[in-house]
């Protein structure tokens, strides 16, 4: 399947990674469907800020994953979803997780309901690396256990199964992709690379950080938008579960350090409380195997290994330090 000549959906177009794949698209010469978060202040997030360019070529559907009825009007004419719409951050997943069912998987099973009884040709649904929880093994591969450590881990393992099984029953066409520690400009300052480099670009004396010692596996954001649309034009996907990572490990204090070394500082690394994550549910080692990506569509990481890794921490840090773009984020404090 290509995605020339398709109109595609995008759910969560406004969020960091889906105003990334947008671009992407658009740039390509897509017709991209942008469906973004109601709100009466008629913002389309992070949309706003791309260049007016790609804003001109998009559609842009205001409306609520939740509701089934806006969701099916956004997809109607559509024949590629990616969907990306999703609450995220797993600290506030502590405090509501009801909305993270809400949102994560009755929000699933809206998409995947439409795209049953429109016909949709494609559905790419995402995923995240903390649906695999504390590694077993490493690297982590498709087979990897399941293990929900917090309530947002769990709705988007429930969501993933609502996906997938309608692949099963009924032979809707859907692939699962499955990113892991997406980072990049735009990203919100709940996750970790953010945070350091806002509060080292902020002038801060000293980092406040949660757990340093667990690892991640962190990708590039254009190398995620790049597998986005590689699992699209899949067809031998359709029905599987996929990785995205660098394949790249390194321990959060270890970033922290580069970070700080890369933005020419010398400031020290405290614990905030507040920031840790309950013991049980922390997340102690994530490092991927992507090589079924790689076997199926030809992908690999632009950003991966330590040096790909410095190139998109440098490509970060220049972004957050813009002062229009840091003047966006509060550093002064912690955000969930």
């Amino acid at each position: 399947m290509h995605l020339a000549g398709k109109r595609i959906l995008v759910t969560g177009a406004d969020g960091f990674i889906g105003s990334h794949l947008v671009e992407r698209l658009v740039r390509r010469g897509c017709d991209v469907r942008a469906f973004v978060q109601y709100n009466s202040l008629g913002s389309w997030g992070w949309l706003d800020e791309i260049p007016a360019d790609i804003r001109r070529d998009l559609d842009v559907f205001a409306g609520d994953i939740r509701d089934p009825h806006g969701v099916r009007a956004a997809m109607t004419g559509c024949d590629v979803v990616l969907h990306l719409a999703a609450l995220i951050a797993i600290p506030y997943s502590y405090h509501s997780p009801q909305t993270y069912v809400e949102t994560n998987v009755l929000g699933t099973l809206n998409i995947v309901q439409a795209a049953r009884d429109l016909g949709v040709e494609r559905v790419v649904h995402t995923s995240t690396s903390e649906v695999y929880g504390t590694a077993r093994f490493v690297p982590i591969t498709e087979a990897h256990p399941l293990q929900g450590q917090s309530p947002y881990s769990a709705s988007k393992i429930g969501a993933d199964q609502i996906a997938l099984s309608f692949h099963a029953a009924f032979g809707t066409p859907v692939t699962v992709i499955r990113p892991f520690n997406t980072y990049g400009p735009r990203q919100s300052a709940r996750a970790v690379i953010p945070t350091v480099i806002t509060q080292v670009a902020a002038g801060a004396g000293e980092i406040r950080l949660g757990a340093v010692h667990p690892t991640r596996d962190f990708t590039f954001v254009a190398d995620t938008a790049r597998a986005f649309e590689a699992l699209a034009e899949c067809d031998a996907a359709v029905g599987r579960t996929v990785n995205a990572g660098s394949g790249f490990e390194i321990s959060i204090g270890d970033t922290a350090r580069r970070i700080i070394a890369l933005m020419g500082r010398d400031v020290a690394i405290v614990t905030d409380d507040q920031r840790l994550r309950p013991e049980a549910s922390e997340v102690e080692r994530l490092w991927a195997d992507s090589g079924l990506m790689q076997s199926l569509t030809g992908w690999s990481p632009e950003y991966g290994g330590g040096d790909g890794f410095a190139r998109g921490l440098q490509e970060t840090i220049d972004w957050f330090s813009d002062p229009g773009n840091l003047a966006r984020y509060k550093t002064d404090r912690y955000v969930l």
